[in-house]
Order: structure tokens, then sequence, then C-alpha cells
């Protein structure tokens, strides 16, 4: 029997994928628990349609992000940090900081777990922090740290 998984099941496949099974394994095990549907005609044509809708979403995500990708890398954002002696800053500027700038300045809810910077700043100037907005589009978002 060919069956449509609706859920990735060990050993057996994919979600959305379509499979040969016997017919006890289908009746006894994959229709109960949910894991997978019958593949005939108009369930075929609901994973093809689910599938079309899925590729759009993602294409106009991916557009999106670029879009947000162009706008975020002609922004910037200007932190202050204290400065002692000899220009040795007391601290640290950290992704969380830079989270909370950008949205007070900019407006942007940018999550700081995206945001990949090695180490924290610990010197005055600017520097560019990569922000991971979509498994393929990275932004550059300025940072400039000033002393207070």
């Amino acid at each position: 029997m060919k069956v449509i998984l609706i859920e990735d099941v060990k050993s057996l496949g994919k979600k959305g994928e379509i499979v040969n099974v016997s017919d006890g394994y289908a009746r006894n095990m994959l229709f109960p628990k949910k894991l997978g549907v019958e593949a005939n005609p108009k369930n075929i044509n609901d994973l093809k349609l689910k599938k079309a809708h899925d590729e759009k979403v993602a294409k106009e995500n991916l557009e999106a992000a670029r879009a947000f990708k162009e706008e975020l890398e002609t922004k910037q954002v200007t932190l202050s940090i204290k400065v002692g002696e000899n220009g040795r800053t007391f601290g640290s500027v950290s992704t969380k900081e830079i989270s909370e700038a950008a949205k007070s300045q900019l407006g942007y809810d940018i999550d700081k777990k995206k945001m990949q910077l090695a180490s924290p700043i610990r010197e005055l100037g600017t520097t560019l922090v990569a922000v991971k907005l979509h498994p393929q589009v990275t932004a550059q978002l300025k940072v400039i740290v000033r002393e207070a």
C-alpha cells in the first residue's frame, strides 16, 4: 500500500514522502497514530498543493530578508561605553546591548542570537556586526562605540 507520511517515521521516511508499506503496518501503525494517510489521488493532490505553497512562502521570506538586508546595511547603531586612562574601556559591548540599541534607535527588533560577534566589542570606533536574517542572507550592521 502506498502511504503519504505526515510526520517523520524512523527507518521509513521523511514528512511528505510517498512510501510503500504493508497493508497491516499502514492500518495498525501509521493510520491510528496519524503518521500517514493513504496515497489516493485527492491526498496526492493536497500534498502537491502544500509543497507549492511552502515553496512560495519560503521564496517570499527570502525576498523579505534580502530587502531588510539592504535597508539594515544603510543604518548604524551608536553605543556609549566608559573609558579610563590611556583609552582603556571599562566593560564591553555585547550582542544584547546592540540588540537593545537597534530596537530603541532604529525600531528594529533584531534577535541577539542572530548576531554573529566573535567576542564582545572592547574598543572605541566602528565595528561591522554580521546579522543572520535568513539561512541564505547575512547583513552587516554598523555599530559605532563612543566614549561615555
